[in-house]
């Protein structure tokens, strides 16, 4: 299957220096109004390329993605009837 990923969150100040963070990574998004970027790395090497990030002048903050630590088994995962009725009806 690979290697294991997670999505690293990178707060900026400029949109003009994102070349060098699509270097880092598997380059997802970036907002312009919000003044943030979403990469995805190898969890391997997740410690070494947050420290070569920070070191950016134009980097203000990196943040990880919590989705592989969280729990996404449910209880009562259950649909209901009537509910899965209206979806099959296109309601």
């Amino acid at each position: 299957m690979g290697n294991e990923r997670i999505g690293m969150i990178v707060w900026f100040h400029h949109m003009k220096n994102l070349k060098q963070l699509k270097k880092m990574g598997n380059f997802i998004y970036a907002s312009k109004r919000m003044k943030y970027a979403v990469i995805y790395v190898d969890k391997a090497d997740m410690k070494e390329i947050e420290k070569k990030v920070l070191r950016f002048p134009f980097v203000s903050n990196v943040e990880w993605s919590q989705k592989p630590f969280l729990n996404t088994e449910f209880e009562n995962a259950k649909p209901d009837k009537a509910k899965q009725y209206d979806y099959k009806m296109g309601i």
